[in-house]
């Protein structure tokens, strides 16, 4: 019920109190009576005449609020608790005889009753209790300072986010849903500094946060329940969220923008994105929601959590869902779920926590589409494709059988899409040691099996270019042949020179991977708060291992496509001078298998030791800083490759293994560290400023498949200083950021369409980044608010060169200060919102601006700024039954969010092309869901 209530205070009596007086005031009545569960208002009540106390709130609680009530011959504060237990409020003493019901949850802390005592801030601390209450006269509350922050730190104390010193966002249960975000990656779209790529589909997305430019989660780690879903978030082809999937289990999210998240956390240079799952209260309580989309999808949530006897608790939950896609590939490209349980249980001193996931799960993956210039300027699919909805997969690439260079056949299956199945166990505990030390462990086990399956457009030609790339093949097979015709590999009806409004013929590439993993992360914290007269020392010792295993194969062939939505194979056929076919270039549309291969094994060990220490210097000042040592150990193996020739003109050059084996075994170390302050000159405004220097050691994925590979540690500079500001009419945050980060390393494969083969490309660089992140809301009114987020930034690279070849000869391309790669310079977020009919409707319009961008560092293929609208519904039909409405991309903008990397992203063969590969958002969509509380 927690996140469908806001009770208003209406007097705030004094300024806070010391715990002693809050002590004295609550054990002087000890022979209370019984209190029977009934409604909230009426327990409070009782409770307030039985006690001597004065109850403040500033609003009736409504009547569907009903408190589980509380025992007999209980100190009044303790039977306090036990009124408020389940019904998401809290309470704080703002006089020795007056206690004021706050929204929070009311915190179990065994052993520590000064933080019992002020159960909203979570801390004995003044600063803390004064940033528990900012709500006045019904008005809306600037209650996200006064939020709980448990990501990038660590101690005894409880933060708010008042008190941190780092940027922050945190996206609440509420948020979240209105948000509705259908990845991992949409659903921190509205966080300031982060541009978000999510037009792959539900898993693969894009993260860039900060000017780091590394694709997938190389530059940010992806938390749940504050620990790492995967030890390094962007191995090769497989990121993070390809594991993760959200669900109502999860009950909101915190992301870090740098700070020091780096320091508590491996691979997160940039910062740390942490899914928080939902906490089972004193009392039974679940949901179950069903959606249904316009684009075949139907999916069910569920959630129940519940008391079970003896301090333990249990959840369960999970979802189930099966779409086509809103690029429809012909067959059903999402399909699949997860469940998981959670058994848990708090002791005198301490808690333990167990929970199970299982995920098994098929996503489609979405790629490029031939796009071109229209008359008018605009950039739009080439006719023949759909740019909003279609795709070039389809039936006719759904199962195909490649043939490998032993002469045996790969099953290239696309209708499994990244198929995940992945068990998941994690342990959770800690406990109150001797002297005030305080143990905490945090163990994660996972069993990850993927494969990924797309259909990937290479290139795209015209017949006659084609046909020239194919001159020599044709020769040597065929060299009595008197020229080639396209022919549809399924009924033999030959490719007309304007076939599909276009006449073009697309050279996609199968590629399938298979990356089986097993992992172990243990994080374990020693924990002290020390004092010194009137300051603290929050210190936390910790040690961190990680160890996995991870194997990978690739199998990838070439076939002729025709330009069109669900495109169709097509076979090259050798003819005579009357046209006649005299023999076949191509294998039903096979045009070249095994341009791609690879068969590797290895094995990664990291062990890391941080600390840090938090000292409250004055009620007004903290300094934080930490340091964190890091080693890794990798070491596996390769199998050496050759090529084989089976023949046949499709199968003349496969890339194979030649049973040979190129070992490695690497080590690397570094030491990290981060000092920050926060300054609070009144509960509601402060400043803090944080300089960070860390790194990002080499990873498995830079030998697993190139054992030679020159292993590079990068390493980065991340200053920040930040204003928070919050009333009752707005919230703010202003940060201001520098980001320098070394030795970014591109692996840069290029895809020609002539030899049919993929050339690899290296490339090092610096970056430099300067910007500024904005975000709030504000309240003018009870029933409107606007939510924003923007990012101004100038991301540059720095010494960008590498050496290709041109006409023979080594050519240096210098790209210094030219744009990062896919991250633009500007980019807000604005959400206006309604409330009406008592807060039972809430409507809110979401308008999302990205600015002009490239999809090479050589800045020669632009990607144009674009806009997009979203809108979003719902209805609370009863304090059970909610309804929900939600239509994306209202618009139907073609924003282009990527290129096409298999061009070459340092620089393009795309560049100057009338015709080019790229990747727009997904069109115009819409959901609607049903959701009932109990």
């Amino acid at each position: 019920m927690r996140n469908r209530l806001a009770l208003h205070i209406a007097l705030i009596l004094g300024t806070s109190v010391p715990f002693a007086a809050f002590a004295q005031t609550t054990t002087t009545t000890l022979h209370t009576t019984a209190i029977a569960p009934m409604p909230l208002a009426k327990a409070l009540e009782n409770f307030s005449h039985e006690a001597g106390l004065q109850i403040v709130y500033g609003s009736e609680i409504a009547d569907s609020i009903r408190s589980p009530g509380a025992d007999a011959g209980l100190p009044p504060e303790q039977q306090l608790r036990q009124l408020l237990a389940g019904t998401g409020l809290s309470y704080r003493f703002v006089t020795p005889n007056t206690v004021t019901i706050v929204p929070g949850n009311v915190a179990t802390n065994a052993g520590n009753p000064a933080s019992a005592a002020v159960a909203t801030a979570g801390s004995a601390d003044p600063q803390a209790v004064n940033s528990g209450a900012v709500q006045m006269n019904g008005d809306k509350t600037a209650k996200d300072l006064a939020r709980v922050v448990v990501t990038a730190r660590s101690g005894v104390d409880l933060r708010t986010r008042a008190q941190t010193s780092y940027s922050i966002t945190t996206i609440d249960e509420d948020r979240l849903r209105m948000q509705a975000p259908t990845s991992v990656t949409e659903a921190v779209k509205s966080v300031p500094g982060f541009w978000v790529e999510a037009s792959g589909g539900e898993a693969s997305g894009n993260i860039r946060a900060r000017g780091i430019p590394v694709d997938g989660f190389g530059s940010v780690n992806l938390l749940e329940d504050g620990i790492p879903v995967q030890h390094d978030p962007a191995l090769g082809y497989l990121n993070a969220d390809q594991a993760f999937r959200l669900d109502e289990t999860i009950d909101r999210v915190e992301v870090v923008r740098g700070g020091p998240s780096s320091i508590f956390y491996s691979n997160a240079p940039a910062g740390a994105i942490n899914f928080i799952p939902r906490q089972v209260d004193d009392m039974a309580e679940g949901l179950v929601k069903y959606t249904a989309g316009n684009y075949g999808l139907g999916r069910l949530d569920f959630w129940y959590g519940t008391p079970i006897g003896d301090g333990w608790k249990l959840s369960t939950g999970g979802f189930f869902r099966i779409d086509h896609n809103i690029r429809n590939p012909g067959f059903n490209g999402d399909n699949g779920g997860q469940l998981r349980a959670t058994l848990s249980k708090q002791f005198e001193n301490g808690n333990f926590s167990f929970d199970v996931k299982r995920l098994d799960d098929r996503v489609y993956f979405d790629l490029g589409l031939p796009m071109y210039r229209n008359p008018s300027g605009d950039l739009v699919a080439v006719p023949g494709i759909n740019g909003n909805y279609g795709t070039v997969a389809g039936p006719d690439t759904e199962h195909v059988q490649l043939q490998q260079g032993n002469g045996s056949y790969y099953n290239f299956d696309n209708s499994l899409g990244t198929d995940v199945q992945r068990t998941q166990l994690t342990v959770k505990f800690d406990y109150n040691l001797w002297d005030n030390w305080k143990v905490a462990e945090d163990l994660r086990y996972s069993d990850t099996s993927t494969q990924r399956n797309g259909v990937y457009p290479n290139a795209i030609e015209t017949p006659a270019a084609l046909y020239a790339s194919a001159a020599a093949r044709l020769k040597q097979y065929y060299p009595g042949a008197a020229g080639m015709q396209l022919q549809y590999a399924d009924s033999g009806v030959v490719f007309g020179p304007n076939q599909n409004g276009n006449g073009l013929v697309i050279l996609g590439g199968l590629r399938g991977i298979t990356m089986p993993m097993d992992e172990l992360t243990s994080n374990t914290r020693l924990m002290r708060k020390f004092e010194f007269g009137d300051q603290t020392h929050d210190v936390t010792l910790g040690y961190y291992h990680a160890h996995f295993n991870q194997s990978f194969d690739r199998f990838s062939s070439t076939v002729l496509l025709d330009t069109e939505n669900n495109a169709k194979l097509l076979n090259l056929v050798a003819v005579n001078a009357a046209g006649t076919p005299i023999g076949m270039l191509t294998d039903g549309g096979i045009y070249s298998n095994g341009y791609e291969w690879a068969h590797a094994h290895g094995t990664s060990d990291t062990d890391a030791f941080y600390a840090s220490d938090e000292w409250q210097v004055t009620d007004k000042l903290r300094i934080d800083a930490g340091v964190r040592w890091e080693r890794v150990d990798t070491r596996g193996w390769t199998e050496l490759s050759t090529n084989a020739n089976l023949g046949t003109p499709w199968s003349s050059s496969i890339i194979t293994g030649n049973g040979q084996y190129a070992s490695y075994d690497h080590s690397f170390h570094k030491l990290g560290w981060t000092v920050g302050a926060n300054y609070q000159f009144s509960d509601q405004q402060g400043v803090f400023a944080r300089y960070t220097s860390t790194f990002r050691l080499p990873n498995l994925s830079t030998y697993i498949t190139s054992p030679t590979a020159t292993p590079v540690t990068q390493t980065m500079i991340l200053p920040e200083i930040g204003y928070k500001f919050a009333n009752r009419y707005i919230e703010t945050y202003e940060t201001f950021f520098y980001t320098r980060y070394n030795n970014v390393g591109f692996s840069n494969y290029v895809f020609n369409p002539n030899t049919g083969v993929s050339t690899p490309q290296q490339g090092y660089a610096d970056t430099e980044t300067y910007g500024l992140e904005l975000e709030g809301t504000i309240y003018p009114t009870k029933w409107f608010d606007l939510q924003y987020s923007a990012t101004l930034q100038d991301p540059r690279y720095k010494g960008l060169r590498y050496t290709t070849i041109q006409a023979g000869a080594p050519v240096l391309l210098d790209y210094n200060d030219d744009q990062l790669i896919r991250v633009p310079r500007k980019s807000f977020r604005i959400v206006p919102g309604v409330n009406l009919l008592d807060n039972k409707l809430r409507l809110q319009l979401t308008y999302e601006y990205e600015g002009k961008r490239f999809s090479d560092t050589a800045n020669s293929v632009e990607l144009p700024q674009y806009n997009t609208l979203s809108f979003s519904a719902r209805y609370q039909a009863t304090p059970e039954l909610s309804f929900f409405f939600y239509a994306d991309n209202l618009n139907n903008s073609l924003g282009l969010t990527e290129g096409n990397p298999r061009s070459g992203e340092l620089k393009s063969s795309d560049a100057g092309a009338t015709v080019f590969i790229a990747r727009p958002l997904l069109g115009r969509s819409f959901r609607a869901s049903v959701m009932y509380r109990f």
